[in-house]
């Protein structure tokens, strides 16, 4: 497949299966972790630091922006992603989701600090992401499965994708963004990685990934 044609490549086993099956179990005890500090009020709901429930995107589904854990994929897989893409990148953010039964991710655009977008697939349930690498916004893209531990990348800020409504129980998923390597949104403007979104020089409340 040849990045520069299609827009996107697919990397089987960019990590061992058995770390993504440590991260898919992480996210879920970090689940797990936040609602029981909700539910006996040791955070608010709206304390985004352990997670949250509220993205625009997926409603009501646990989502967490910059866990140190996922950020920590970042510049591991960095390297192998700059090869494909034929330059330099600079991270940026990770956003990780625990999808139940009943979502839906509508087709949309990530924002200008995705230049370069990677999901991951973790674990549990398999779900299909598409993606239009036209202009043509009724073209219904390549449906593209995933395995625990495989790879896609994609233009996040140039190419539509999305996922169909999820049947099946749940699916565990990082994101990865990057950007040109002279960007000024590196880290997401965070002083570092893995520290939450408040830190960031423009502190936008919802990433868009």
């Amino acid at each position: 497949m040849n990045f520069k044609k299609t827009n996107f490549e697919i990397i089987k086993k960019a990590i061992d299966p058995s770390l993504a099956d440590f991260l898919f179990n992480y996210l879920e005890l970090r689940k797990n972790v936040c609602d029981y500090l909700q539910e006996t009020r040791y955070i608010s709901p709206y304390d985004k630091a352990w997670g949250y429930y509220f993205d625009h995107q997926v409603p009501n589904t646990y989502s967490i922006y910059a866990d140190p854990a996922m950020e920590t994929l970042l510049p591991i897989i960095k390297n192998t992603i700059e090869k494909i893409v034929n330059f330099k990148l600079v991270e940026t953010y990770s956003y990780a989701r625990l999808y139940k039964k009943g979502d839906v991710l509508f087709r949309h655009k990530d924002r200008g600090e995705c230049a370069i977008s990677a999901t991951l697939h973790l674990g549990g349930d398999a779900w299909p992401i598409y993606l239009n690498n036209t202009k043509n916004k009724a073209q219904d893209g390549f449906k593209i499965d995933l395995k625990p531990g495989d790879l896609l990348i994609y233009l996040g800020d140039k190419m539509e994708h999305w996922r169909e409504e999820f049947t099946k129980d749940i699916s565990g998923q990082v994101f990865l963004h990057y950007d040109k390597k002279d960007s000024d949104k590196k880290y997401d403007t965070r002083p570092m990685l893995g520290l939450p979104d408040f830190f960031k020089k423009d502190n936008e409340s919802f990433p868009n990934n």
